[in-house]
């Protein structure tokens, strides 16, 4: 357990997301950046060299793949697992090339995720557990609501639902 990382950078554009998940490593007792692009992640890096990376594959700007090479030159000691939705055997592969210690696809648990940092422990190791129905719905309004900017009316345009459903649903789930 000694072996887990203290402090974890976290790049991820998907903010729900990474949000939910600094907040879990918080819980953990682990000190968390965060980083919304690669080009961010970078500079987040520079500035405090954290002792571990959790590196989304797919962002806008520079990829996953682009601060993986960057922080495996800036910090050789750095252990980097890339976290994608969208996995493959040739990416996963190039990670590995470029400096990345491991590599996961989502849905993963914190535990899964501490664990890829230390592939020999067991220790956080947890069965995978599907999200339900609601907390996926729950979490897209959500992301589409962050993205209209609050915009409640437009959110619901891009849901396809009226905005007095919408309204009616977020007062149920707030």
């Amino acid at each position: 357990m000694s072996d887990l990382p203290k402090r974890i950078l976290v790049c991820d554009d998907d903010d729900p997301f990474r949000r939910r998940l600094a907040r879990a490593l918080r819980d953990r007792g682990v000190e968390v950046y965060e980083a919304e692009n690669a080009q961010s992640g970078a500079e987040v890096f520079a500035e405090y060299g954290p002792d571990a990376a959790l590196v989304d594959l797919r962002m806008p700007g520079e990829g996953g793949l682009w601060l993986v090479r960057e922080i495996s030159k800036a910090g050789p000691s750095c252990k980097i697992v890339v976290l994608t939705g969208f996995g493959s055997i040739a990416t996963a592969l190039e990670a590995v090339r470029r400096g990345a210690l491991n590599y996961i696809t989502k849905p993963a648990t914190v535990g899964q995720i501490l664990s890829a940092f230390s592939p020999d422990s067991a220790d956080f190791e947890q069965p995978a557990v599907m999200p339900s129905l609601a907390e996926v719905e729950a979490e897209y309004v959500q992301r589409v609501l962050d993205e209209c900017e609050g915009n409640v009316s437009q959110s619901a345009k891009v849901l396809g639902v009226h905005r007095r459903s919408l309204q009616r649903k977020l007062r149920r789930e707030g």
